[in-house]
């Protein structure tokens, strides 16, 4: 089964070339490896193993992959994109591949080029690559302008299309599989790992193709750690726990989060807290409408933080995008002056750490943005985060 839709895809290539043409630029130059797979995802559906790599899309002609000789039947097999080339920049170092084809960039260039001058060059991701593969890179660029369109080119994504909000959606109800899978395994005595466990097997039972982070499963203090992946810890009847998993549906992110008592029940100051931590979710999700700006988004939720006296324990804003990444531009912060629109899926991440006794606290769900409001990515969800616990 590929992770993509022929017509989608294609409208993102001349996407790109649009972008090249305005600018005129000979071709683009969209870098990605494991840790920053979506810019590669985007054109692809696909992701190489143990390699880094490049899709190259030219103004004129077809695109193609660039990698190593490891990943070049993967993505013959399995990628949007069908035509590779070698280059020694993306392969494992010291690794030899002694009947793989590969080129140098002067012979890449030749072929794409066809004889002509290869003189202006879109980089996309130029800043998240290694420094020895971008010394590479940019001594093989020699003579060649490198304008970065990083930003054009993630503005692509910022509005979803309807295709991708049904994988999206898609990859929410396998989400609210591995949550009900989790909050079964959660009581005092078991270990976080087993927690974990439960979820990605619920996940990955319905078809999740691999998850956006590893999975977060922090009880106790450890819930301070903002983003704690579950360990051997055991957990103890008092105590909080805190969750979140993101599984993907043909590359594309669904996401909880929430915070549960390992032993069934709150305590009085514990469901009070939960209760602020509803009031807002609430406050943020009800600013999720066409026209407002990030700093709006924010406001709401920031001021009732301040008044009850959670603004110091704040680590992360209340609202992003979600898609390929679980968190992707844009982002909704205090400072941020971006539009909210139809089509963009939007999660709403209630949270703060380090508090003396509740330690670290997340809820966390997604909704599409519509014309009329806000609807959820998971009712349920929505359901339980907002319902009195």
């Amino acid at each position: 089964m590929a992770y993509y839709d022929v017509k989608e895809h294609r409208q993102r290539i001349d996407k790109v070339k649009e972008i090249l043409e305005a600018n005129n630029l000979d071709f683009a130059f969209i870098y990605y490896d494991e840790f920053n797979l979506a810019n590669g995802w985007y054109l692809t559906a696909w992701c190489p193993q143990f390699e880094s790599g490049a899709v190259l899309v030219p103004r004129d002609g077809e695109p193609m992959i660039l990698g190593g000789p490891e990943s070049e039947p993967f993505a013959k097999q399995d990628s949007a994109i069908k035509e590779t080339r070698n280059l020694p920049v993306f392969m494992v170092p010291d690794e030899e591949y002694p009947n793989a084809t590969i080129i140098s960039f002067s012979e890449l260039f030749e072929e794409i080029s066809s004889g002509k001058k290869i003189s202006r060059v879109g980089m996309v991701g130029a800043s998240q690559m290694p420094v020895s593969v971008y010394n590479q890179v940019a001594d093989n660029f020699k003579g060649v302008e490198l304008v970065d369109i990083t930003e054009e080119y993630l503005k692509l994504r910022y509005i979803k299309s309807k295709w991708e909000i049904e994988q999206i959606r898609e990859a929410f109800r396998i989400t609210d599989a591995a949550y009900k899978a989790m909050v079964e395994k959660i009581k005092p005595g078991v270990r976080e790992y087993e927690v974990a466990a439960a979820g990605e097997a619920a996940a990955r039972a319905m078809g999740a193709n691999g998850f956006a982070y590893k999975t977060i499963v922090g009880s106790g203090k450890r819930s301070n750690a903002v983003v704690p992946t579950a360990m051997d810890k055991v957990m103890e009847d008092g105590e909080m726990v805190m969750l979140g998993i993101s599984p993907r549906w043909k590359g594309y992110s669904g996401v909880f989060g929430d915070t549960l008592p390992v032993g069934g029940e709150f305590t009085p100051a514990q469901k009070e807290c939960m209760k602020h931590m509803r009031e807002v979710l609430y406050l943020t999700r009800e600013q999720l409408k066409p026209g407002k700006i990030g700093k709006e988004v924010d406001a709401p939720g920031r001021a009732y933080f301040e008044k009850i006296g959670y603004l110091k324990y704040l680590v992360c804003p209340f609202a992003h995008t979600i898609g390929i990444m679980e968190a992707e531009a844009p982002f909704f912060g205090p400072n941020s002056t971006d539009v909210i629109e139809p089509g963009m899926t939007i999660c709403v991440d209630v949270s703060f750490f380090g508090h003396p006794e509740f330690n670290g606290i997340r809820i966390e769900t997604g909704y599409e943005i519509t014309e009329k409001g806000v609807v959820p990515l998971s009712e349920e969800m929505d359901r339980i985060l907002l319902g009195e616990r």
